[in-house]
């Protein structure tokens, strides 16, 4: 899709299937209402309306503090309706978040989701000079005496979504296609949105993204991401970062419904068993805690059921490791791999075939049906799938396909098509993008080769807003964007990422070491939550570890170990040879590993790693954070 901005694409969907669901969220009894296109374009235009009403204009930037619900659809598409640009950060924004984005975006209006975040502006008015209107999804009281004490309330314009959507009514009724006529001129080169980074390496940074960027990747992803008209996909990510934001237009572009649900298990599956959507994007942590909790499930119901479960998993492991060598769905880095490969892999296949259908009934259909009978596919993004739980979901028969990008690309770069997905890869790069892999001197390297992730194409942003010199540090005088990404290609293209090159360790010794492949290893143990593996400058590699509760408490009581605490119970030294064992049984020459990437040390961890404390709301690991929140573990890890 190209020449067409976002508002023009709802436009056109609207007038092409008025009466299929675009939206279904739930009323008070906890039921699924739906609001068909016709009715979110209404919206859309009315808070378009609104917006002029108020004086908002053209080229405007807008603050929408708020998750994701039907109303930021409506206000962000309303936004960009009017050619202003959304400025977008989730009600899990602190204060001073707030300051530095809305502050430094110039924003004029902000549309609010609650009281709480009208309480941080409050509270640090005089840091928003330009800051006059605010529109607020959730009405509250505005003379409620706590308020008064927080700042002076009467600065601010004050107006729900309610009132801006009757203002917005009247509008066009006075001036009749007024906002039509904005919608029209609008162009595929104006800024939609300033997404400011979640900042897991740093200072964040507001991107400029244009409706180019997100439209040219449309056509391409809808070969690789499969929905129909009137089909459904559950939304359950913070809809300011721009995965979850390019997943909405996907489902717009394919005249498809959103359901709004929630990242809380319980909640997630009562809505798939009712909805049954054929779509889930999610990030990695989500399908990690899937897993998770079918193996705590299996674990949990103990006996002849746990033991066929477990046969049954490394059957279809091992089945569907030999059916992608026989279809080419397993990576390969030399042209000899790709006859050998299905010649040697054959006869297994065949042989575990019969087995994998008994599994197929007795087992992996089960679990099947916890998706819902209408699910197609899964897409991961946001962050590296580990390569367990890849394997695992390809072994069952659930289609999750990975997907790569960053919010500079709008932000898809590659992802693997429904149709011939190839395991362990993200798949190549969208036909609007061009990527190639280099040495640390610039010089271009061939398949198998690991070096930097090097992007160009009409996806990649028009820059940072107000930081040129941030934007020319990132992006060459030939339109190359360097992604700070490690990865290597394919014989056939497909990209393989192998983390962050910020995220590399030297050692004392000179040796390069990249930890998320090791961090991935260490979490396939159901003792670890999580792992952060530290060493910069040291002599050996350490770990922070993260236990997961529930199974050290019940390995204590199998052992009978006790203890007052979680606390006291992870300083036994049973427990402490406990992991000894299993991060010995995963990180060792076997699975890959070299002697210095082993982990001499490791500091256990009670409490869980929190988004906004020491992970981004994607959930990924901010390590500038953990180093200063736990200097003093870390400098007892290294202490000689």
């Amino acid at each position: 899709m190209n020449d067409i901005t976002m508002p023009q694409l709802l436009q056109q969907i609207a007038k092409k299937y008025p009466n299929i669901a675009a939206q279904y969220s739930k009323n008070a009894q906890g039921d699924f209402i739906p609001l068909s296109y016709s009715q979110v374009f209404d919206r859309v235009l009315s808070f378009a309306g609104g917006l002029l009403s108020l004086g908002i204009v053209r080229g405007d930037r807008v603050g929408l503090i708020a998750d994701n619900r039907k109303e930021w659809y409506h206000a962000s598409m309303g936004i960009m309706a009017i050619g202003a640009a959304d400025v977008p950060r989730g009600c899990d924004a602190t204060e001073q978040d707030l300051v530095r984005i809305l502050s430094f975006a110039e924003c004029t209006s902000a549309v609010i989701e609650n009281r709480d975040q009208f309480i941080k502006i409050l509270k640090n008015q005089q840091q928003f000079p330009l800051l006059k209107t605010l529109i607020v999804f959730d009405p509250f009281d505005i003379q409620d005496e706590e308020l008064k004490t927080k700042g002076d309330i009467s600065r601010f314009a004050m107006y729900s979504y309610d009132e801006i959507i009757e203002r917005g009514t009247a509008y066009r009724q006075e001036h009749p296609d007024a906002v039509e006529r904005e919608l029209e001129k609008g162009a595929d080169t104006e800024v939609a949105t300033i997404i400011f980074t979640s900042g897991t390496t740093g200072e964040p940074k507001g991107v400029m993204l244009t409706h180019k960027n997100f439209a040219v990747q449309l056509d391409d992803l809808k070969t690789r991401v499969i929905l129909h008209p009137g089909e459904k996909a559950i939304v359950v990510l913070p809809v300011w970062h721009s995965f979850e934001r390019l997943c909405e237009y996907v489902i717009l572009a394919s005249a498809a419904g959103m359901v709004y649900s929630k990242p809380v298990g319980s909640i997630l599956l009562a809505d798939i068993a009712k909805t049954n959507p054929a779509l889930f994007p999610s990030v990695p942590r989500i399908w990690e805690s899937v897993y998770t909790g079918v193996f705590k499930a299996m674990k949990q119901a103990g006996g002849i059921k746990q033991k066929l479960f477990s046969f049954f998993v490394a059957v279809g492991l091992f089945h569907a490791h030999h059916a992608r060598n026989v279809r080419g769905q397993n990576p390969h880095f030399a042209f000899y791999t790709k006859i050998t490969r299905p010649i040697i892999s054959f006869i297994p296949f065949l042989l575990s075939a019969p087995f994998y259908a008994l599994g197929n009934v007795l087992v992996f259909k089960k679990i099947r049906t916890k998706l819902g009978t209408g699910f197609r596919q899964g897409v991961s993004g946001g962050g590296a799938l580990p390569p367990n739980i890849d394997a695992f979901f390809w072994a069952i028969g659930v289609s999750v396909t990975e997907g790569y990008g960053l919010t500079e690309t709008a932000p898809v770069v590659s992802v693997r098509p429904l149709g011939h997905p190839v395991f362990g890869t993200i798949g190549k790069p969208l036909s609007c993008t061009k990527v190639k892999i280099v040495d640390d001197s610039g010089n271009e390297l061939p398949a198998g080769k690991l070096g930097t992730v090097m992007i160009r194409g009409t996806s990649v942003m028009k820059g940072y807003y107000k930081r040129q010199d941030l934007t020319d540090a990132v992006i060459d005088k030939d339109g190359w964007f360097d992604s700070g990404d490690l990865g290597m290609k394919t014989i056939d293209g497909e990209l393989i990422l192998r983390g962050r090159k910020k995220d590399t360790i030297v050692l004392r010794g000179g040796e390069n070491i990249e930890p998320v492949p090791i961090e991935m290893k260490l979490q396939e143990s159901p003792f670890i939550a999580q792992a952060v593996v530290l060493g910069q400058d040291q002599r050996f590699l350490g770990a922070l570890i993260v236990a997961d509760e529930a199974e050290v408490k019940n390995y204590a009581a199998e052992q009978g170990i006790s203890a007052a605490s979680f606390e006291e119970l992870l300083a036994k030294p049973e427990i402490k040879k406990l992991f000894d064992r299993q991060i010995f049984s995963l990180i060792n020459h076997e699975n890959g590993f070299k002697l210095f990437e082993r982990i001499n040390r490791f500091t256990l961890l009670a409490k869980p790693f929190e988004a906004g404390v020491e992970l981004s709301a994607k959930q990924d690991v901010m390590r500038y954070k953990i180093t200063s929140l736990y200097s003093k573990q870390i400098e007892a890890l290294f202490a000689d």
